[in-house]
């Protein structure tokens, strides 16, 4: 293989999420689509139901497991990729960036190509612009985050006070899958990977479904056990 075709290559990993079951991750499979139509050769694609405040997601830390050198992270929005406090956030992309790969993300100014063709005082600046601008953006993205919480806890006790709160209902989807897993033999952890959903929500669940249907608990879990 040549060196122009090193450089004419250009592969992408693309991670699309969605942070609800109400919502649809379809929306977002058009991404998969621009990008290859923008020139990336598509190696995978991450479909994943989870908060972006959260820090643990599967199929987030396979993609970055997965990244190769010069590959590129495509996402609908920088809030796709994260909505964590900033100095988490800066870790995910620390961790991307430590594997060789960058982030093609809309409204994500990318200075990467200037950067590389650049030295001395000029490239220094870029890369500070650069990292400024990401900052920027992934503040932008928990401030939003912490803004929608605000408001949801603001819509919380107004209804409360007038009586008409009734609780968060459950998702009844994700239930389901749950107790399905856990029936099927599959342990706690590997069903909270497969749900998307944490450990203690899978221990909740589990422990409401038994009681819903007479089923005596069983054994505490030891430590190490599952």
């Amino acid at each position: 293989m040549t060196r122009h075709d090193h450089q004419t290559i250009r592969a992408a990993r693309v991670y699309l999420r969605v942070s609800t079951e109400e919502q649809d991750l379809a929306r977002q499979e058009a991404i998969v689509a621009g990008a290859r139509a923008a020139g990336y050769y598509v190696a995978a694609v991450y479909r994943e139901k989870a908060s972006g405040a959260r820090p643990d997601r599967p199929e987030l830390l396979r993609m970055v497991a997965d990244l190769q050198p010069g590959e590129v992270v495509v996402a609908e929005k920088i809030d796709r990729i994260s909505r964590l406090p900033l100095p988490e956030a800066e870790l995910l992309v620390a961790a991307i960036r430590a594997k060789g790969a960058r982030l093609a993300v809309p409204g994500i100014v990318d200075l990467s190509d200037l950067v590389a063709d650049s030295a001395g005082v000029a490239r220094i600046v870029l890369e500070a612009v650069q990292d400024m601008l990401l900052r920027l953006a992934l503040q932008t993205a928990r401030d939003d985050y912490e803004t929608r919480r605000e408001r949801q806890r603001e819509g919380i006790a107004i209804a409360r006070a007038a009586g008409r709160y009734t609780g968060r209902k459950a998702d009844i989807a994700q239930h389901r899958r749950i107790v399905s897993l856990r029936e099927a033999g599959i342990s706690i952890a590997r069903t909270a990977e497969l749900a998307a959903c944490s450990i203690a929500q899978v221990k909740r669940v589990t422990a409401l479904h038994r009681a819903k249907a007479g089923i005596a608990p069983t054994h505490p879990v030891r430590p190490g056990q599952d």
